[in-house]
């Protein structure tokens, strides 16, 4: 079967409230304890797979779960097995899945890489868990046939290393699962709480978090955007089409927010997070006339929180990478940790808000709504993407003449500083095409579009290193007023300048040399 959920990470402040709702009279509480199973070298993990024998109040389920048919919905498969066979197993020490009663079953298919005898030799406890779970259900009865049901459940305990019991996770997370009845239901009651608890919504699952513990990690690494998730043809529909680009962004959103919530300061994770919005707001610009249900406020929201994100994030990037670049050729020391914490609003602020919150919630809702339903369904996506494209290309090249307008003109520092916001204003043009290029070119043929492509990923990503650096040089730059040991860094940044500005200027020369694929 295939269990649709939403998990939320609960803000400590919030949580006696929070309890206060989940413990009522109706409400179940049930000890849950865990054993996960994997090889050594996670390779279940890695086929996004969790695979786990759960002692269920006095029940044994043993349960696996893999990826289902949308962002919130995982396949999931549970067989309750025989008590007195689980406690002479775990007697012996001898507790193991049985891998043959996935046979013939739906989740076979997640399987189907794997040979299973060969497999259930290597596998082994990697992790236990011992939590307490809280369970409500929340029901809406419309009058009709089909009742409206959904188990909140909240889990408070720990993942604990299965050779080593002094490493723990503390599990603090809500989750809605729908029982019965309408997907809208599922999220309006989501919505709800997340506005009244300030939920943060998370990707990451016992199973993940059992593995970043036996690896030693805090958070999962960082995901960048994958195109190979795309799925999409020449035949799909402008709603089908939308979801779809929509959901891939998602993908990438999802992770690095779930990190940045959970309290990672990796910068790696500000960054794809960054580029996911940026690639979501561009997609959302691009193709606003292919859904009737496109809320505009979404668009405000996420350019509102990638403002937020650049400068801390450019900050950041100074102290963990451009500092300790310099200090290794000598440079004076030059901190930025005041000039960090000065800043109004931080990562997981700007994330965490109701309103960022909730915009997921209804991207995600809008992804796994029916395209079907809307009047644009039968219009083909191809049909319209040439129009699309001439209009940002236009707009590129309208970006380049400016920019050649302001070449032409004096030297004076104002018109340098006018020559740099023409710069910045060209990458824009130029990350946007990329993106909507490199969404739309499943249904152009990699053929047509492969050479395209490689061109402009190359000129954008010069281009934004050139003017991240140029932004580098400026910060140390102004620093110099307070700081004279920042001089030394605006001088050395300014001479690597030189050569990344001929880099850029052969990178654009070939990309606009390249014929158009549409």
């Amino acid at each position: 079967m295939q269990e649709i959920e939403l998990k939320f990470l609960v803000p400590e402040p919030r949580l006696k409230g929070l309890m206060r709702q989940a413990k009522i009279k109706s409400s179940q509480v049930t000890q849950l304890a865990a054993h996960y199973y994997d090889t050594p070298d996670q390779q279940l993990a890695q086929a996004g797979i969790g695979l786990r024998i759960r002692q269920e109040g006095n029940a044994w389920v043993q349960t696996i779960k893999a990826s289902g048919d949308g962002i919130a919905a995982r396949l999931e498969h549970n067989l309750t097995l025989d008590n007195e066979q689980v406690q002479a197993m775990l007697d012996n020490n001898e507790l193991l899945p049985d891998l043959t009663i996935y046979k013939d079953t739906p989740i076979a298919p997640a399987l189907a890489d794997f040979k299973l005898k060969k497999l259930a030799k290597q596998l082994t406890r990697l992790y236990v868990t011992d939590v307490e779970r809280t369970t409500r259900l929340l029901i809406k009865d419309t009058g009709d046939e089909v009742v409206n049901s959904i188990e909140m459940a909240y889990d408070y305990g720990e993942i604990i290393h299965g050779t080593d019991d002094t490493q723990r996770d503390v599990i603090q997370e809500i989750e809605f699962e729908l029982i019965s009845g309408e997907l809208d239901f599922l999220f309006s009651t989501a919505k709800t709480w997340c506005q009244r608890y300030k939920l943060c919504l998370s990707t990451v699952t016992k199973a993940e978090r059992g593995g970043r513990l036996i690896k030693g990690q805090s958070h999962t690494p960082a995901t960048a955007a994958d195109l190979s998730e795309l799925n999409i043809d020449k035949k799909i529909g402008m709603p089908a089409f939308l979801r779809a680009v929509v959901h891939n962004c998602l993908l990438q959103i999802l992770p690095n927010s779930s990190a940045i919530v959970a309290g990672s300061k990796d910068n790696e994770h500000l960054l794809q997070l960054s580029i996911g919005i940026e690639r979501l707001h561009t997609v959302l610009q691009a193709f606003d006339s292919f859904s009737d249900e496109i809320n505009p406020d979404w668009s405000a929201i996420l350019q509102q929180t990638a403002t937020l994100l650049t400068e801390y994030r450019k900050l950041a990037y100074l102290s963990t990478h451009i500092e300790p670049r310099l200090q290794k050729d000598g440079a004076p020391i030059v901190d930025w940790t005041a000039d960090i914490d000065a800043l109004k609003i931080t990562p997981i602020a700007a994330i965490s808000t109701n309103h960022f919150q909730i915009m997921l919630l209804e991207l995600i809702a809008f992804t796994m709504s029916d395209p079907s339903l809307e009047p644009q369904t039968d219009k083909l996506a191809i049909n319209k993407l040439e129009k699309i494209l001439v209009k940002y290309h236009e707009k590129l090249l309208k970006a380049e003449q400016y920019l050649e307008d302001r070449y032409d003109e004096s030297d004076s520092e104002l018109e340098n500083e006018s020559i740099i916001k023409a710069l910045h204003n060209l990458h824009d043009h130029l990350k946007d095409l990329r993106y909507i290029s490199e969404l739309v070119a499943p249904l152009y043929g990699k053929k047509k579009t492969k050479r395209w492509l490689k061109r402009t990923v190359k000129a954008q990503k010069t281009l934004g290193q050139q003017l991240n650096m140029s932004d580098y040089q400026q910060y140390y730059q102004s620093k110099a007023s307070s700081d004279f040991a920042a001089l030394y860094a605006a001088g050395w940044l300014n001479a690597v300048l030189i050569p990344m500005e001929k880099a850029t200027e052969k990178r654009l020369d070939k990309f606009y040399a390249c014929s158009v694929f549409w």
